[in-house]
């Protein structure tokens, strides 16, 4: 039985950083409910997730995380070796804006209206009048222009679901999911080009997961594959979109997290053993305050109706992180990412080592298993 909790042991340690020092100085997250640390708590929204169950397992209990525990983000910080996470905007301040901040807000998205329904949210344009808040805030601090300083922050955008989930297939348009997507990328692309225009040289785009296997839409038992081929072409578009913005733009490096993959159409890449039914007690869509959640917590893939658990969040993380497959990043994972903005490179020539990495990787998965074949024996 030991050589489980061995094998993963090992993996690990060749993804953690070795050293205690961070491998970037600061952090901006921008985003939805999948990244929100808090930043709904003060508004006026069924958005909301500062009340237990919610933060069950995160250290500082509900914080307005909309898991059990951790979420992608807080993760990845946790690869980067940051000495905390990352504080949300509605509670950031003085010298601690200086480590990066979370805008992310729960049922936000690329266009104004997504979430209306919902209440009060914090959409990407004002996600990005925040940003700029902050840059201000950093260059009162510094006494100086903050571009220099931001430019060597490592930026993260996880948003688009609400998009569909609470806008696109619940709004009953009569445009097709090729249309409403064209009609997403192009406002995305000038958010991100605004980012670029504010500082940000190193960008971690996330593409978007099976929306159509969330319990909210699992009502036969099994995942919709309208939904899910609407979100696959938006992220082909994402990924197309890297490559432009990557060639306007040679001195800054986007990449994309391919989460539909990593998480796979049938959530099996995620090992675990409950994937169509929520952990917690729902109501529509969110936990019902002060229920008891299940126990087993580790082998569920979905916290609430549309939100993943720790457990399932720690799979995506890991493998941004550090890319187990070819397809699980491109054209680099975060750890190319970050070796990039340490050399000083544009991290086109990162992106060539990142493919080697990925097979020492394999390398060092198949000697582990090579190791408890043996011991077997």
């Amino acid at each position: 039985m030991w050589r489980l909790p061995f094998l993963a042991l090992l993996l690990t340690s060749f993804s953690c950083s070795a050293g205690g020092k961070p491998q970037v100085p600061c952090c901006f997250i921008f985003g939805d409910s999948l990244s929100d640390s808090g930043n709904n708590n003060g508004l006026a929204t069924l958005a909301k997730a500062d009340f237990l169950p919610y933060g069950i397992d995160f250290p500082e209990g509900p914080t307005g995380r909309f898991t059990n525990g951790r979420t992608t983000v807080d993760l990845i910080g946790d690869y980067l070796g940051l000495e905390s996470y990352i504080p949300p905007f509605a509670n950031s301040s003085g010298q601690e804006i200086l480590r990066g901040v979370n805008y992310a807000s729960g049922s936000a998205g690329i266009l104004r209206e997504t979430g209306q329904q919902v209440g009060g949210r914090i959409a990407m344009d004002m996600q990005l009048q925040n940003h700029q808040a902050t840059i201000s805030s950093i260059a009162s601090l510094q006494g100086e222009d903050a571009s220099g300083y931001v430019k060597g922050c490592l930026y993260f955008v996880y948003i688009g679901s609400n998009d569909y989930m609470l806008n696109y297939f619940n709004s009953g348009t009569s445009a097709t999911p090729e249309e409403f997507t064209n009609d997403l990328i192009g406002p995305y692309s000038k958010q991100l080009q605004s980012l670029y225009e504010y500082g940000a040289r190193r960008v971690v785009l996330f593409g978007l997961g099976p929306l159509g296997c969330l319990p909210l839409f699992q009502t036969t038992g099994k995942c919709e594959d309208n939904i899910n081929d609407a979100i696959q072409g938006f992220n082909s578009n994402l990924k197309s979109l890297v490559d432009e913005l990557n060639k306007e733009f040679p001195d800054a490096q986007f990449i994309f997290v391919n989460t539909f993959s990593i998480v796979s159409p049938d959530l099996s890449a995620l090992d675990l053993s409950v994937v169509n039914v929520p952990c917690c007690g729902v109501g529509d869509l969110y936990c019902l305050p002060l229920t008891i959640p299940c126990g087993n917590r580790n082998s569920y893939a979905y916290w609430d109706n549309a939100h993943p658990t720790e457990a399932a969040n720690r799979v995506l993380a890991s493998r941004a992180y550090r890319a187990r497959d070819p397809n699980d990043t491109y054209p680099m994972d975060i750890s190319h990412l970050v070796k990039s903005m340490g050399s000083g490179t544009d991290g086109r020539t990162v992106a060539a080592a990142s493919s080697s990495g990925k097979l020492m990787s394999t390398c060092l998965m198949l000697c582990a298993i090579m190791f408890i074949t043996k011991q077997k024996i």
